[in-house]
């Protein structure tokens, strides 16, 4: 029995198609337009499969949150989709209104509709069971007039929120292809990855850091965790290591100082697999200057990993048959510092292993040094995927599993009565 259904499990021809995507995009704040719409692009493929199959497809989605300056409507991110499905696109200023359940209605195959801001609803961002959702306004006012839930928005899933695990509790329930080429790459990394395993760990969340850490070696997942970022300078304090004012200032100050006990007690459990830097980059009258780990502290700020380093984890790079990449290992925004990012990133591109990059700042890099293609996959996932890492399961997909096995059990037990 398969643990999710996806889109080769149903047939669409005819049917309504309720399909909750994550079209959650950078908004400038000034003129409320979308800065990048790489969100809903990669969506559109799951969209244009469903509208070929014959779908009616009703579009749900969120961008920002209340109160906050991206908290937009969807009617921008529905003119983007239809430019990229090459067809026009139905949007309506309604969620689940009677305006919007006559949209639905109306419908014919083939044809899609985008319906407002799923956080314009009160209780969309409520916590809650499959079973307690199903229950909400926004469910019963629409699951009635949809035959399947296409859950396409791996990037939410960590949410348990309405319209993330609602509608599976009612309606038959398939992962759409982002959420199912998501998950795939990640069981690859995690349930039996080839080895050795390598996972570098960047970016500025030391605490994602030690829980990554701490998983994946506790699992033998992992064979060697590569520091880098604002958490390798962590890593570097809990192996006893004074960075100098300006950098411990900022630790302290971002509350990270907090986790060096944790980290501590997991390099001296696995000494031999985890990598601190062994060079810096620091910035002296805005200029690059490198400095060996044993010239700390120092008075300046560290912003990148240094040569040696680059070296020694580009060796550890080319022997790995998996690698998974969370968090830039510089400032990569600022010239000076993406070195220690590129190196790295190119040492990945030009490997044989399977690789897996994540994280916003980290796919931004591989976009702009062009190198996304000689990746294995690219998650624009944040949240979710975090989590998925830190071996912690989500509840968007833990619905989907739900909802197949409660079809399985039926389909099991029709057979029976017809035996």
């Amino acid at each position: 029995m398969p643990e999710f259904l996806t889109m080769d499990d149903f047939d669409f021809r005819g049917k309504t198609a309720l399909i909750r995507v994550d079209f959650n995009s950078p908004i400038d704040a000034q003129t409320k337009k979308i800065i990048d719409d790489t969100r809903i692009r990669m969506h559109g493929e799951t969209i244009r499969e469903l509208a070929k199959k014959g779908a009616r497809v009703v579009v749900l989605a969120h961008q920002g949150r209340p109160g906050e300056p991206d908290f937009v409507p969807l009617k921008e991110h529905a003119e983007i989709l239809g430019k990229v499905l090459g067809k026009p696109v139905k949007y309506i200023d309604d969620v689940y209104g009677e305006n919007a359940r006559k949209a639905v209605k109306k419908l014919n195959a083939g044809e899609v509709l985008v319906l407002e801001n799923v956080r314009t609803f009160p209780e969309e961002t409520t916590k809650g069971t499959p079973e307690e959702h199903s229950k909400r306004e926004l469910v019963q006012k629409l699951a009635p007039l949809a035959d399947v839930f296409v859950n396409d928005a791996f990037a939410a899933a960590h949410r348990a929120h309405v319209s993330i695990v609602g509608f599976t509790a009612l309606l038959p329930s398939v992962a759409g292809r982002i959420m199912e080429r998501e998950l795939k790459a990640l069981k690859k990394v995690l349930d039996a990855p080839e080895k050795p395993c390598v996972f570098i760990l960047g970016g500025a969340k030391a605490d994602d850091a030690l829980e990554i850490s701490r998983y994946v070696l506790d699992n033998n997942v992992a064979d060697h965790i590569l520091t880098g970022g604002v958490a390798g300078h962590v890593f570097l304090v809990a192996k006893g290591f004074n960075l100098g004012k300006p950098s411990m200032e900022f630790l302290e100050k971002k509350k990270l100082i907090g986790f060096v006990p944790g980290i501590r007690d997991l390099m001296e459990k696995y000494r031999r697999k985890v990598e601190v830097p062994i060079d810096l980059a620091i910035e002296i009258k805005k200029e690059r200057k490198e400095i060996e780990v044993n010239q700390l502290p120092s008075d300046y700020p560290i912003y990148d990993i240094g040569t040696e380093t680059i070296q020694k984890y580009s060796r550890i790079i080319r022997k790995a048959k998996s690698i998974v990449v969370s968090g830039p290992v510089g400032v990569f925004e600022n010239k000076e510092f993406r070195q220690g990012t590129k190196g790295i990133l190119e040492a990945i591109a030009t490997s044989k292993a399977f690789s897996l990059v994540g994280g916003g700042h980290t796919v931004a890099a591989v976009e702009e040094l062009r190198l996304a293609d000689k990746m294995s996959y690219v998650s624009t996932a944040g949240g979710a995927l975090i989590e998925f890492l830190m071996g912690k399961q989500l509840p968007g997909v833990a619905a989907l599993e739900k909802a197949s096995a409660r079809i399985w059990s039926i389909s099991f037990l029709e057979q029976a009565l017809s035996d």
